[in-house]
């Protein structure tokens, strides 16, 4: 009302809650905390730095933890502090490697930092020792031990060939391990007779040393034969990976010939991202996620044979907040609630900490996860706190002071003068400032006041008249008290008549030059003065200013000096307190703001949550809340979500700032409301039934103990058979029975359910079961022997249907052995043929084919048989005699017999080449004779087998022929 503003006013506020930065003095606040480093031994600075930095009034003190134990900087002339910094002179491993965390105090309270790792770099050099030989046949494996010296972090490994910087080449036969630092060779060859020298750098200071050689050299007692693969280098069995890194799985196989390495995911597929280095040795698979977890399979093959080696990739996260906590002050007596939330893999553990001590469990105190909960705080239970979530791989903190209130109720100022208008409703604020919250009465002179339909006591303690009237003046007295004290606020109260204004200026056309009156009337109670002042433009006029052409006249009745209030959208309304809370609903109280000269008409209330994109308006009951409500409810929330609150005022200017947040609370828990989405399936193995869906968010978990129930029958069936998954997590459930046929149909639902009780289903869709692995088995195998060493295979695929094969796997044995002795091998596709090699000459071997897919194997076909040929002749062709005729050079040797256990010999393979160049020339015959041409010059090296049913026989002596200018020489 325009008839207060004759008397002096007072705005009572309430209490506020002052975050540190706005308090005079407040507890440590961390503005740097250490990180994990690596300092190299050989740098020419000698002293490590670990970092600390923290803001706090008084001015915070630092001390320092190594590996737990307290850095006594008095007492060791190495340590000192520069602020909260921590500098270690002459560092070394042995003394100063560990985890530093650093402790930051001041009389409000005392916090820990996150540790940090320091590590030193260095290489040291090699044993100077001289290193044994190895001696290997042609053809054999072998692996060149490196033995690195001692070295911080990791390094990187060459070799060196004879001599520097001639440096191994890395391909399929030759490997060199970044986790050993071993050279292997699968199949040596005379080109590796040499020197080796191991090279390791250090990937921090890029120094690098060399081993000793190692010499390699070829045995003389003959050829390693042909051989399966052996894997001698591979990734562990369990591999813990961060998210984020880049994965380098190693896999490395010895054997003759040469092993072809393959790579696949069990139960799933590469990673797209994935690479293969080093002529697929490694796989190498960057920015692994979660999802990248998984059993890992290399394999290694040659005609010889296989071997494989699984290993599972585990993927981890560390810790990382979802939710922390704020400063929180409190009155005593109150409860204090506070919840941290953190995410990682394995899912993080809780523990608090009180000024640097762990809290344990007391009879106010509860813990649950990340959950604090005290009940009725007293004065000790102020300081600094911290929120500590932990798995195995790390530790995160967050911090945030705890202040109880204790005081004795406060007025300021006192008394208070009001004025109401007649006729119109009047509030009486009643605000003290007390720890805990007061109790709080009424009196008018020595009578304590009575709630009627026309005076009410609202929550606030505010009292509000309806219908002011004279009988209303008077003295009114809050009375607010609490265990330490208590204090009265006396409010004098007057009733006046409105103002009326009678005559206001209006529209007025005026010629320039000529002069004109503006006039302004109201009428008003006579116990009061009435000021008015005039604006041009919304700027007020200087009816002083020299030279001025406005005149200020003022008739005995009326001052004619007026006063006219700017209207602005309102001010931000007081603190937002939550007064009850359910699952759904939140009512919340507030105290309105100056309303800037323009009635609040209404007012807007907001929320946020983790799950929310900043701010967003409610649902309200009653809806709309009117400017004179300072109270509502919010309506339509989600269960078991942490909200804050604030509460907007608008008039009929705009909209203003928006109040202080309320304190988090969260609201109760109950069912579920929402279904999983985009339930499907199918796959699997045989008889399995697997059945999917999108997890639930968090979001609309509604409480504890959330899982799914899965529903699925047969189609055609009733009842629904239901199984519980107990995971939030959890995206798949499979269902195993032997009696239902591949691609079953059936229909399948997911529910939810939590500690409350159960939710929604979803909607019903099909599913059909796994198709299951092949179930017959091929027909028609047929074996028959292409050599001493070779059989070839044949066969037809099983008939078309549910299991249909992706491939075939041959097994083959000896007649004198097990089944479970012999080899098998894969085709690479739908072949329905393979080559069988590597075979002993003159045996019997059982044969059976089976298909295979994704899900297993199918059933084996009745075994055949085919026996390989007799070996070929072990004797080669001798006593070769050669007669030069021009060009040609004609051949004869003696005919070779074949032994009772050898191949019939059936003719004869001369081969001609020319020496420096790959290319052979054949020539066959039946008798132990030939022709050979040698048109060009230079030197040829002529030599001959024998060729029966068994294969190829021993190879002839050479003989060596040059010819120059037509001219031939032997020897």
């Amino acid at each position: 009302s325009a008839l207060s503003s004759m008397w002096p006013s007072f705005i009572l506020t309430p209490r506020y809650l002052l975050r540190p930065s706005e308090r005079e003095e407040f507890g440590p606040v961390f503005v740097q905390e250490p990180h994990d480093a690596i300092f190299a031994l050989d740098s020419e600075e000698k002293k490590v730095m670990m970092n600390c930095e923290a803001r706090g009034n008084p001015v915070p003190v630092y001390s320092w933890f190594i590996n737990g134990t307290v850095v006594d900087v008095e007492a060791d002339y190495r340590y000192s502090l520069i602020d909260g910094n921590l500098i270690i002179a002459n560092a070394s491993e042995t003394a100063d490697y560990g985890r530093y965390q650093c402790k930051v105090e001041n009389s409000y309270g005392t916090v820990l930092s996150r540790d940090a790792l320091l590590q030193f770099a260095y290489l040291g050099s090699f044993s100077g020792r001289t290193r044994g030989g190895v001696s290997v046949r042609e053809g054999q494996g072998v692996v060149l031990m490196c033995t690195p010296p001692p070295h911080s972090p990791e390094i990187m490994y060459s070799w060196v060939f004879n001599e520097f910087p001639s440096f191994v080449a890395e391909d399929s036969r030759r490997f060199i391990s970044q986790v050993t630092g071993n050279l292997y060779v699968s199949k040596v060859q005379p080109s590796d007779v040499g020197s080796y020298i191991c090279l390791v750098k250090n990937t921090v200071t890029n120094a690098r040393v060399l081993s000793p050689p190692t010499p390699l050299t070829l045995r003389t007692d003959g050829l390693m034969g042909e051989y399966e693969p052996k894997i001698e280098v591979h990734f562990p069995l369990s591999v813990p990976a961060a998210r984020g890194v880049t994965v380098r799985l190693e896999c490395f196989a010895l054997g003759n010939p040469v092993p072809t390495i393959t790579w696949r995911k069990m139960n799933g597929n590469i990673p797209k991202k994935a690479r293969l280095r080093k002529s697929q040795a490694v796989l190498e698979i960057p920015n692994v996620q979660l999802e990248d977890s998984g059993t890992y399979e290399c394999k290694a093959e040659n005609p010889r044979g296989g071997t494989a080696f699984k290993g599972y990739l585990q993927v981890y996260t560390f810790p990382q907040w979802i939710s922390t906590i704020n400063d929180s002050q409190l009155d005593s007596g109150d409860q204090l609630h506070w919840e941290c939330k953190a995410t990682g893999k394995p899912r993080p553990t809780y523990r608090w900490l009180r000024n640097g001590e762990p809290l344990t469990p007391q009879s106010r105190v509860e813990m649950v996860n990340g959950e604090l909960i005290i009940q009725k705080v007293q004065q000790a239970d102020s300081g600094m706190y911290q929120c500590v979530a932990e798995n195995k791989y790390g530790a995160i903190y967050c911090s945030a002071e705890l202040n109880i209130l204790a005081s004795p109720p406060v007025f300021s100022p006192n008394p208070v003068r009001l004025i109401a208008t007649l006729g119109k409703d009047m509030l009486l604020g009643c605000r003290p400032r007390a720890s805990p919250k007061p109790r709080v009465t009424w009196r008018r002179g020595d009578r304590r006041i009575q709630p009627s339909r026309r005076i009410m006591l609202l929550r606030n303690n505010t009292l509000r008249i309806i219908n002011s009237s004279r009988s209303d003046e008077g003295n009114y007295v809050c009375r607010a008290e609490n265990q330490f004290g208590s204090a009265e606020m006396t409010a004098m109260l007057w009733v006046k008549e409105a103002m009326r204004v009678d005559l206001s200026p209006s529209r007025v056309e005026v010629t320039v030059g000529e002069s004109v009156v503006l006039s302004c009337r109201v009428s008003h109670d006579p116990s009061l003065d009435v000021t008015f002042q005039w604006l041009l433009n919304q700027q007020p006029l200087n009816f002083q200013q020299e030279g001025g052409h406005f005149e200020y006249t003022q008739t005995v009745s009326i001052t004619l000096f007026g006063y006219y209030m700017i209207p602005r959208p309102p001010g931000p309304p007081g603190v937002v307190i939550v007064e009850e809370i359910t699952d759904t609903t939140a009512t919340l109280s507030w105290s309105g703001g100056v309303d800037n000269h323009s009635p609040i008409s209404s007012y807007n209330l907001q929320a946020r949550s983790p799950f929310s994109l900043g701010w967003q308006t409610l649902r309200t009951d009653p809806e709309p809340v009117t400017g004179d409500m300072e109270s509502a409810m919010a309506v339509e929330l989600n269960p078991w979500v942490d909200y804050e609150f604030r509460v907007v005022a608008s008039n009929a200017i705009g909209t203003g700032d928006p109040s202080t947040p309320s304190r988090g609370v969260r609201t109760k828990e109950a069912v579920p409301s929402v279904a999983p989405a985009n339930v499907s399936g199918g796959n699997g193995r045989r008889h399995e039934l697997v059945i999917s869906w999108e997890p639930v968010s968090e979001e609309f978990q509604n409480g504890e103990g959330f899982g799914y129930i899965v529903a699925f029958r047969a189609n055609g069936t009733r009842g629904w058979k239901e199984k519980m998954v107990t995971s939030a997590d959890s995206t798949t459930y499979k269902y195993r029975d032997e009696t239902f046929p591949p691609l079953t149909p059936f229909e399948v639902k997911v529910g939810v359910y939590n500690n409350k009780g159960d939710g929604p289903f979803s909607g019903v869709v099909t599913v059909y079961s796994a198709e299951g692995e092949p179930r017959e088995a091929p027909s028609e195998v047929k074996a028959s022997s292409t050599s001493s060493s070779e059989i070839k295979v044949t066969w037809r695929p099983p008939n078309p249907g549910p299991g249909r094969p992706r491939g075939y796997e041959v097994s083959y044995w000896k007649d004198s052995e097990q089944e479970e002795s012999g080899k098998r091998k894969k085709t690479a596709g739908n072949e329905t043929s393979m080559a069988l090699t590597g075979l002993e000459g003159n045996r019997v071997y059982l044969i059976t084919v089976r298909g295979f897919n994704s899900i297993g194997q199918g059933p084996a076909s009745t075994a055949s048989t085919a026996k390989t040929r007799k070996d070929p002749p072990v004797q080669p062709p001798a006593n070769l005699v050669w007669i030069q005729e021009g060009t040609n050079v004609s051949l004869n040797w003696d005919p070779v017999k074949s032994k009772d256990n050898e191949s019939d010999v059936i003719g004869y393979k001369v081969l001609l080449s020319q020496e420096g160049r790959v290319h052979n020339q054949v020539v066959r015959t039946i008798t132990p004779s030939a022709v050979l041409s040698l048109p060009e010059g230079g030197t040829y090296i002529i030599e001959v087998r024998a060729v029966s049913e068994g294969g190829e026989g021993a190879t002839s002596s050479q003989v060596r022929v040059l010819t120059s200018s037509g001219k031939t020489r032997l020897w």
